[in-house]
């Protein structure tokens, strides 16, 4: 399986990048139910936002559908740039307080059993917002004592107060995405270091026992079969316990271009791959991204959501 693809890419600011055509397994319906309405409404309603909006998941329709979403809290701007994310990297908001309890609502209206709850980058904040965190937790869990809470967090710049402060507010899940392999970060990921990363997965392994750690990559961007393994392995080694890997899609011209798209007969490659390594819980597909699907991986060991699930 080769992943290297020659192709010309201009600059961000330049725009005019190269954008190249969708293949057939990537064009997906979108539906608009009442159930999707549904779920946009209350949202709106509640002020909130998702990450499934915010960064034009290709499942959004899909997962509003089945009243699904992903909260995205402190805010809809990231304080980093990172050149394969459509979030906006701008002037921060202040933190509102009561983020926590409307989250909290709209959970109980849509009448989730299983949360999952991310964030923009708040690199200004002293705790990158761990405690905004916890408090969104505690705040859930206090609403519907038999929800289950999965929280995909930022590395808080490798400060452990701030990782515990999340820890310790007992998310059954704790996420953090690798997102590509170590020799991309510079152009991918300029504002995020690999090790640190890595790194976060190990310390809630070690000091926080019983908490699942999980963990997601993108392909798609210029990475080797090699490249991959070897993250991989780095990932199971500090130990991470879910993994899911997800096609990379431009979101605009000024964003990095796809360097290949992966068909799904490599995704079931990569997956198999995953469990040599040691993983038995893997999200392999076109369409995986990190919450996609997320309680199915939770609650069910020996996971498998590829291309035939998707």
């Amino acid at each position: 399986m080769n992943n290297r693809n020659g192709h010309t890419e201009t600059s961000p600011s330049g725009s005019n990048t190269i954008r190249k055509s969708k293949p057939r397994w990537l064009k997906k319906s979108m539906p608009k139910g009442g159930d999707y309405q549904r779920v946009t409404r209350l949202l709106s309603e509640a002020g909130l936002h998702t990450v499934c909006q915010e960064a034009a998941c290709p499942n959004i329709f899909e997962c509003f559908s089945k009243n699904t979403a992903t909260f995205m809290i402190l805010g809809s701007s990231c304080t980093r740039n990172c050149r394969f994310c459509n979030i906006t990297s701008n002037a921060p908001t202040p933190v509102d307080p009561d983020e926590p309890q409307r989250v909290a609502e709209t959970v109980l209206k849509l009448k989730l059993t299983y949360v999952v709850v991310t964030s923009v980058t708040r690199d200004d904040l002293p705790d990158g917002g761990a405690s905004h965190f916890a408090h969104v937790i505690q705040a859930i869990k206090k609403a519907g004592p038999r929800i289950r809470v999965e929280v995909l967090i930022p590395d808080f710049q490798g400060d452990l107060k701030a990782l515990e402060t999340v820890a310790k507010a007992w998310p059954d899940v704790i996420n953090h995405n690798i997102e590509t392999v170590k020799n991309l970060y510079a152009r991918v990921r300029p504002q995020a270091q690999y090790q640190r990363s890595l790194d976060l997965i190990r310390n809630v392994t070690k000091r926080f026992p019983g908490r699942q750690t999980k963990s997601g990559i993108m392909v798609g961007l210029g990475e080797t079969i090699e490249e991959l393994e070897a993250t991989f392995q780095d990932m199971y080694d500090h130990g991470c316990n879910i993994l899911t890997v997800g096609q990379y899609l431009q979101p605009t011209r000024t964003h990095l271009s796809v360097e290949k798209f992966y068909s799904p007969q490599e995704f079931e490659q990569l997956d198999r791959m995953a469990r040599e390594i040691g993983f038995k819980q893997v999200a392999s597909g076109p369409f995986v991204r990190s919450s996609y699907k997320a309680r199915e991986l939770f609650e069910t060991p020996e996971t498998n959501i590829c291309r035939d699930k998707l």
